[in-house]
């Protein structure tokens, strides 16, 4: 009998040994730390993009396919400024995971302003001295100024030019080559430790010289002559829906560049110049899809996509004719959100959530999905369990700031589908509320805009939505005192 016995243990182990070694490598791949591709540009507005808004002319299929093997975010915001330079606490918030009066550099001293809210050895805890001290490759390639110099020196290695101008060496392509280039260092090293690559470009921002062929495309010119309007085209992208010649009220930020000294649109709202810088604008972030494009394909050709997490945003949205509006120095939807897309391991395909996240939770996500213990110092909250599937929101509540011109500025809350947006600027000679229900005005048309939907407008003063003003107006305050905003509205407790 013991002969038997002793074939049928091995026969049964000749079985399971295969498998073993199966769940073996399986267990060493879950392992396997992933790679990290950021990738941020410079002011583009989620709805410039067909994922957002089917109605766009921009095409971009590299973000197309992103979004439909990852997962598109339809509320993600980055928390406001106290500068006419939004990108500059938007790149802080994004490098420290911290609140937008937690940081270093903001500038405003009000009433209720406190000491010691930043750390001093923060830039010790920004993203890439953290990567780097988990063992991690860090490279960024971006945009100078208007940024955060401590951190961005904290990658090892640096290649940041500022490129805007319309041929390869002088725009979106530039950063391309720094990023592959890098990669092919890694291959010809035979690097295996994993990366983490700050992927930023200097466009769209303006001035928005595209690539001649890409601006024929949208029927744009490079327009430099502030005594005539470009050309009308025919190809030229359509006006966006929320368009005014003017916003009805002044925005509060007397001289701001963004609104009056932009090359090739300067203080113009007419048709013409609208339709040819959203040309410009088009043609550069078609570029920036070909470039993006590259990138990945050169990953794929390396064997390292499929471990790697991308992420696709901007810093903050813009405006270019969308309620009167050229700048990024406000809060309607069209700025205040961004485009926000993630493909990565274990992300669904075509996957779409409200997410309800702020630029200030990059960092604690990147942290978590690379399983690095998040920095105590970042104050915004990890978005891996919605890139899992395991939840849908981070939060319920979003505040918004724009703080860089006439005091207090412009503030706004959002629960759910009710958004305020109040306005205490130039020392009180605009004191405005505006109340949007999002879910029926996506576009937050305004009475300018003389909608026939009762819904399509701003609905402050409508006595049937008393409550819901009256709900949202006491959660700012709220939301003003927890993240220490320094200033209060006119109409708000001045204690």
């Amino acid at each position: 009998m013991t002969t038997p016995r002793l074939l049928l243990l091995w026969t049964f182990a000749l079985a399971v040994l295969p498998l073993s070694f199966a769940n073996s490598s399986d267990a060493a791949d879950k392992l396997q730390r992933p790679n990290i591709l950021f990738v941020i540009v410079d002011d583009q507005s989620p709805f410039d993009l067909q994922v957002y808004n089917p109605d766009s002319a921009l095409e971009t299929p590299t973000i197309d396919r992103l979004a439909a093997e990852g997962m598109v975010f339809d509320g993600a915001y980055q928390m406001g400024s106290w500068s006419g330079a939004v990108c500059t606490p938007s790149r802080h918030m994004v490098m420290s995971g911290r609140t937008v009066w937690h940081l270093p550099q903001k500038r405003n001293r009000g009433k209720h302003s406190k000491e010691g809210l930043v750390p001093d050895d923060l830039p010790q805890y920004t993203m890439g001295a953290v990567f780097n001290r988990a063992g991690f490759d860090t490279m960024r390639t971006c945009k100078r100024g208007n940024s955060y110099p401590a951190a961005n020196e904290q990658f090892a290695v640096v290649k940041d030019a500022t490129k805007r101008g319309g041929t390869d060496e002088t725009g979106s392509p530039w950063h391309a080559e720094q990023v592959l280039n890098y990669l092919n260092e890694r291959e010809q090293q035979a690097d295996e430790d994993p990366f983490l690559i700050y992927f930023g470009f200097s466009h769209p921002h303006d001035t928005r010289d595209g690539k001649p062929e890409l601006l024929e495309k949208y029927g744009a010119v490079n327009h430099k002559d502030k005594a005539s309007l470009p050309p009308a085209n025919d190809k030229q992208p359509e006006l966006p829906p929320n368009y005014l010649e003017a916003h009805p009220f002044h925005h509060g930020h007397p001289g701001l560049r963004d609104e009056v000294a932009v090359s090739g649109v300067w203080e113009r709202r007419d048709e013409q110049t609208i339709r040819n810088e959203l040309g410009r604008e088009f043609a550069c972030s078609e570029n920036i899809d070909i470039q993006l494009d590259r990138v990945l394909k050169r990953l794929e050709e390396m064997g390292e996509l499929d471990n790697t997490y991308i992420f696709y945003t901007s810093d903050h949205g813009m405006a270019i004719g969308r309620h009167g509006l050229q700048g990024k120095q406000n809060l309607y939807e069209h700025t205040w959100r961004v485009p926000f897309i993630v493909k990565g391991p274990g992300i669904e395909a075509g996957s779409r959530v409200q997410g309800n996240i702020y630029l200030l939770d990059v960092l604690p996500t990147l942290c978590d999905l690379a399983g690095i213990d998040i920095p105590h110092t970042a104050e915004g909250i990890s978005f891996a369990p919605i890139l899992q599937g395991k939840k849908q929101t981070s939060r319920d509540v979003l505040y918004g700031v724009y703080c860089g011109g006439t005091k207090p500025g412009m503030r706004s809350v959002k629960r759910g589908d009710w958004k305020l947006i109040k306005y205490d600027v130039l020392d009180g000679e605009v004191r405005e509320t505006q109340l949007f229900n999002i879910a029926e005005n996506p576009h937050e048309y305004l009475p300018e805009h003389n909608r026939k939907n009762p819904m399509e407008t701003n609905l402050a003063d409508n006595p049937k939505f008393a409550k819901q003003r009256k709900e949202l107006e006491a959660l700012l305050l709220s939301e003003m005192r927890r993240l220490d905003d320094p200033y209060r509205l006119w109409d708000q407790p001045q204690e």
